[in-house]
């Protein structure tokens, strides 16, 4: 496979289908397998492309086959998609450099868009070892949301509440270590979200993760 494919990992046969018609209706060229062994035993190394891989599937479940490749160094981003996520779980995605995250049902353009931010990256790199003295860098995956100046405006509370949402603790369990009602978290829950301009607590995660990895960075 010389062209850039999309190759589909999931052990439901009617998602392998609805996504393979859905890609091949934006005319991307697309490849299905029902397990992760499968796809690895087909594995060529000059596949260029990116994975869309379901997290639980008999077997090799998508995350660990999103650390086999990174540990091998083989250049497929990947974007997740399950139907049982949580904070952990995307989590562990973005850590391994997951392009996306997204919980079924998804909408189409939702998995478009991951989908053509994960080529664009492909290219660029492709591009780069090209043209090694240009100065052609590969972009980060593009979050959903940005980082903007109201998040200096987040109360001490809300810092509080963000900080225990994205170590996966539950609305009730917060409410315990904050010595606050539930409904109190639910309103703070809401306030963070909207003052950082996301949608829920797995793009929070997001968020979160990639201004500490551009910390690091600088």
């Amino acid at each position: 496979m010389h062209r850039e494919t999309v190759f589909i990992i999931d052990d439901d046969a009617s998602v392998r289908d609805a996504l393979m018609l859905l890609l091949s209706l934006r005319g991307h060229v697309g490849a299905a397998f029902a397990s992760a062994e499968d796809f690895l035993s087909a594995l060529q190394p000059n596949w260029r492309g990116c994975l869309v891989v379901d997290i639980r599937m008999s077997g090799m479940s998508g995350l660990q086959l999103q650390a086999f490749l990174r540990e091998q160094g083989l250049p497929l981003p990947v974007i997740i998609i399950t139907a049982h996520g949580d904070v952990a779980a995307a989590r562990q995605a973005f850590m391994a450099d997951a392009v996306d995250f997204l919980e079924k049902p998804f909408d189409g353009e939702q998995l478009l868009r991951a989908v053509e931010s994960a080529l664009a990256g492909v290219r660029a790199v492709a591009t780069a070892q090209v043209a090694p003295c240009a100065e052609a860098v590969a972009p980060r995956r593009a979050p959903h949301g940005t980082l903007t100046p109201t998040a200096a405006v987040l109360s001490p509370r809300e810092h509080e509440v963000m900080g225990l949402l994205v170590q996966g603790l539950h609305n009730r369990r917060i409410a315990e270590e904050l010595g606050i009602s539930h409904r109190t978290v639910e309103v703070h829950k809401a306030r963070v979200l909207d003052k950082l301009g996301v949608r829920s607590v797995v793009e929070l995660v997001r968020l979160v993760d990639r201004k500490l990895d551009r910390s690091v960075d600088d």
